[in-house]
């Protein structure tokens, strides 16, 4: 019996670990910005607008990343959005200004939005699509850890040696994924059809058959985004004795251990069974959120954060790809994300507001209100969502 060919070639693992890196390096810096800002002479109402200010121009600029991943060269675009970030996290190193530190971090944001739906995409092109549920996996794998391991490793070297200097390993990690992208083969430029036959395209916003997909990913993401912002304070306000600081790497651990035991189920199993796991995950972690006082009940939130937006995350990414015809890859991807920078924009401004009208013993409880939305998107797109599998 011939052995399977392995999807992982050279071009795949080196976009994997430019995604890493990409991902890494802007993560860095979440942690720090704020300080950062109010460091350099900013209000705390500037520096809310500094940090928040990426996530709402992603939203605007996914749209336009999406039409042009179609468009162009998967590379040419990932080179540009890397170089942007590297652009704008070198702009923080040295800038003499907080006012100066929003003009880069438009910079540093417009380059993410384009290194996030371009490589996505690319990795899509590299892989066949019967694989591509594995190969999602595999990166969204590669961008949990980044998302995970990069806080910890900044807060950890700041307090040691200040601002500017742990922005440096930023730095450095926006320049390995300029440099590894450099050795990728294959550079995922689009087909060209006989265009005499092809109708005229138009600029697009969203690709319709993603809305569902885009709006599960708003629903799902709200909590893990809340739980990223605010954990900490919240374990303080609530006078918790417990390690939140290995919240998240609990999270990462539980997340590599599952991505690689499910790696060929997510290109086989329909969507309505991921959907059923992470729903009732999400239902756990929230309530053992809601109710912990100990460190097994963190890690128990931890390891369910990980089986239920873990999961879904690159279930939602892959179907996405799915849904959308193969001339529209790159909007389907700018669509998945665009559901992402809603939930990274706007859920923890929403918490902020809970927090400050109702006691913290409702902090989490209160989350649960986005089950039934969530029940409602799937029951109302569930034929769509469940027949994507069989676009391969």
């Amino acid at each position: 019996m011939a052995k399977k060919k392995s999807i992982y070639t050279k071009d795949v693992v080196l976009v994997m670990a430019a995604s890493f890196f990409f991902m890494f390096s802007t993560m860095f810096v979440n942690p720090l910005i704020n300080g950062y800002a109010k460091n350099l002479g900013a209000s705390s109402a500037f520096a809310g607008v500094i940090v928040g200010i990426m996530s709402v121009a992603a939203m605007f600029l996914r749209p336009i990343a999406g039409n042009l991943t179609d468009k162009f060269s998967k590379y040419r675009l990932s080179f540009i959005g890397g170089v942007l970030i590297l652009i704008g996290i070198l702009g923080y190193v040295f800038t003499p200004s907080s006012a100066w530190l929003l003009l880069f971090r438009l910079i540093n944001g417009t380059g993410y939005v384009l290194c996030t739906v371009c490589m996505t995409t690319w990795l899509a092109f590299l892989v066949p699509r019967q694989h591509v549920g594995e190969a999602m996996g595999f990166y969204g794998l590669m961008n949990a850890l980044a998302m995970a391991l990069a806080p910890a490793l900044s807060i950890n070297i700041y307090q040691k040696i200040g601002y500017r200097e742990s922005l440096i390993a930023s730095a450095i990690s926006a320049l390995l994924m300029v440099i590894a992208i450099q050795f990728v083969g294959d550079h995922a430029k689009p087909i060209v059809k006989d265009k005499s036959k092809m109708p005229k395209k138009h600029f697009k916003i969203i690709q319709m058959n993603v809305l569902p997909v885009a709006i599960l990913t708003t629903l799902f993401a709200t909590p893990y985004f809340v739980t990223q912002a605010d954990i900490v304070t919240y374990v303080e306000q609530k006078h918790l004795s417990v390690a939140v600081g290995s919240y998240f790497l609990i999270y990462a651990v539980v997340l590599l251990i599952i991505r690689i035991g499910l790696k060929r189920y997510f290109d086989t199993v329909r969507f309505g069974v991921w959907f059923w796991i992470s729903l009732i995950s999400t239902v756990a972690y929230i309530s053992l959120l809601a109710m912990m006082n100990n460190n097994w009940q963190m890690a128990l939130a931890a390891a369910g954060m990980a089986m239920g937006y873990g999961i879904i995350y690159s279930v939602l990414q892959s179907t996405a790809l799915l849904l959308a015809p193969i001339e529209e890859q790159g909007l389907a991807s700018s669509t998945f994300y665009l559901g992402l920078d809603i939930a990274m924009a706007f859920g923890p401004m929403l918490s902020g507001v809970v927090d400050s009208v109702l006691p913290i013993e409702w902090f989490y409880p209160v989350e649960l209100v986005l089950i039934p939305f969530m029940l409602l998107v799937y029951f109302i797109w569930r034929k769509r969502l469940n027949e994507a599998i069989d676009h391969h």
